[in-house]
């Protein structure tokens, strides 16, 4: 129980690394704000029996990262409920995957606004009430693609960078405020993008790593889960690589 008498929020947690994260912060004792762009069908139904079986309470926040005034709403709801907010896990993201030539700004400018423009704009909102209580914990689900670069992935790769590069200069200056703000880079999970990914280059970025498997949704929910809990007190400002060894 390393998240009893925490809350935490975490967005994009429907499905993927976002639902792991969601299922292995409730069974470890966090209360938590489940962030979704939208109502799916059987959603509010799988957080009522998760929140039953584990004891904890889970507030479904429904916004789209793509309206900013969403966003802002968003945050309201949040802060309005005056729990103190121990844990943000950014996890929303969309991926994009085409050559550079080939690649319309306007897609590009999308692929910013959802993984890198409205993190950061709801990273400030929640963080300045975070702030107030002197300590938190930051986790970005950052991605292998900031860090290497392969073809195909200029967008993608590119907003995660961006949002990498943030989580170092956010690190610097919310530790006054004993704040720690880190990120994961996890290689090729098996979500929705492993399905969508091109086989060939998904392929080779499992061949290129020292376990020769994909990621696991709930390897990458363990890592979120050790960078909020206080077995990583004296962690901020660094990138955790979750891609089994990959070598380029």
């Amino acid at each position: 129980m390393l998240l009893k008498n925490k809350t935490a929020i975490i967005t994009g947690c429907n499905r993927g690394i976002g639902k792991a994260i969601l299922e292995t912060f409730a069974n470890n004792g966090a209360d938590i704000f489940a962030c979704v762009r939208k109502e799916a069908e059987a959603f509010p139904e799988a957080i009522r029996i998760l929140a039953q079986r584990t004891g904890v309470s889970i507030t479904p926040v429904y916004f789209d990262f793509l309206e900013r005034e969403q966003v802002d709403a968003g945050i309201k709801t949040i802060i309005s409920s005056k729990k103190r907010i121990d844990i943000l896990v950014n996890n929303a993201g969309v991926a994009s995957g085409s050559l550079f030539q080939m690649t319309p700004l306007h897609e590009l400018k999308n692929v910013f606004e959802i993984n890198y423009f409205s993190q950061i704009l709801f990273m400030q909102g929640i963080s300045r009430y975070m702030s107030r209580f002197k300590a938190g914990s930051i986790v970005n689900i950052a991605s292998i693609s900031g860090l290497i670069g392969e073809s195909g992935t200029m967008s993608y790769g590119s907003s995660k960078a961006a949002l990498i590069f943030a989580t170092k200069v956010i690190a610097t200056e919310l530790g006054k405020f004993n704040m720690r703000v880190n990120a994961i880079a996890p290689s090729i999970t098996r979500t929705d993008m492993y399905d969508q990914m091109d086989e060939k280059a998904r392929n080779k970025l499992i061949e290129c790593s020292a376990l020769k498997r994909p990621c696991e949704p709930v390897e990458v929910a363990n890592v979120a889960l050790f960078l909020a809990s206080e077995l990583s007190s004296f962690i901020t400002g660094q990138v955790l690589r979750v891609d089994g060894g990959i070598t380029i």
